[in-house]
């Protein structure tokens, strides 16, 4: 028996190889990379020489961050990236000092999502709103689906990686809006302008700095957010929220659309796939909202 997941989606160019003893073993486009995972209590099933193999290994030091190692023990460039194909788009893959790698494939359920229902909303071009958009990967695939794209981040080094992304797949011209500002505040802002979107996108941080040094706690701001959120959809709209590693349920998400009235709710995890395995690895947990529209 297992909780609620949302659908996995394959991906042709990413790969769960195996998890367990706090780390992951992944493989995007033609790199292996093996990194730390909280979520991964149990055993691993390969053999610690096939974790040994992986071109890059995440070396934490401190809670804060850390570095990438080659096979050899020997500290990679941070400039050091390459290009991997995720549904439609592609997209560049860059170690981290955070553990990050620029995409998050647990999310491919939702991005599958956008392009079944691009045409759902009652409209041939629906607005997208992505708050906390980050590398942009669902912001690209979205307008490759079809969609008016905002894309919010407070970061210009974010800002700066989605444009290289929207031009790895092939996106010219200003097919993506990009904002550098606090989330918050622009949804507070959008708001007060009467704008309406189709589907918006939450991926909220546990803790961040907005570009003017706006504070961030998901404890403190999430309630709001979503309620400005909740104001900002169209009539036939789709709103998803999603995090890792924080410590509420799909079910506290869920509560926090019943204030939107009638809609259709759903709450469950996100999960990755283990190649050759039955195995599931927990990978946050998510919550949907659809008006007007039937999941």
């Amino acid at each position: 028996m297992r909780p609620q997941v949302f659908p996995i989606v394959p991906l042709a160019e990413y790969r769960l190889l195996d998890s367990g003893s706090g780390e992951k073993l992944e493989r995007f486009g033609p790199r292996t990379l093996r990194r730390p995972d909280p979520q991964a209590l149990w055993r691993p099933r390969l053999a610690e020489r096939d974790w040994n193999a992986a071109d890059a290994r995440f070396v934490r030091e401190t809670d804060r961050g850390g570095h990438w190692v080659d096979g050899k023990g020997r500290v990679l460039p941070h400039e050091l990236r390459w290009k991997c194909r995720l549904l439609d788009g592609t997209f560049w893959i860059q170690p981290t000092p955070f553990k990050h790698v620029g995409a998050f494939p647990e999310q491919a359920t939702n991005w599958q999502l956008l392009r079944e229902h691009a045409g759902s909303f009652g409209t041939p071009a629906p607005k997208l709103l992505n708050l906390f958009g980050y590398t942009g990967v669902a912001s690209v695939l979205a307008s490759l689906a079809g969609y008016q794209v905002t894309h919010v981040d407070a970061s210009k080094a974010a800002l700066s990686w989605v444009a290289d992304n929207a031009e790895a797949s092939g996106l010219t011209g200003q097919r993506i809006r990009w904002v550098l500002d606090d989330a918050l505040a622009f949804a507070q802002r959008e708001v007060r302008r009467g704008s309406r979107y189709q589907v918006i996108l939450l991926d909220p941080p546990h803790y961040g700095r907005g570009p003017k040094g706006q504070k961030w706690q998901l404890e403190e701001h999430l309630a709001p957010l979503v309620e400005a959120a909740g104001q900002l959809l169209a009539e036939q709209a789709l709103l998803v929220l999603s995090t890792y590693a924080v410590g509420y349920s799909p079910l506290a998400f869920a509560n926090l659309f019943e204030a939107f009235g009638d809609g259709a709710i759903e709450a469950g995890e996100l999960a990755l796939a283990e190649s050759d395995s039955p195995r599931l690895l927990p990978a946050g947990f998510c919550a949907r909202y659809w008006k007007g529209v039937r999941p």
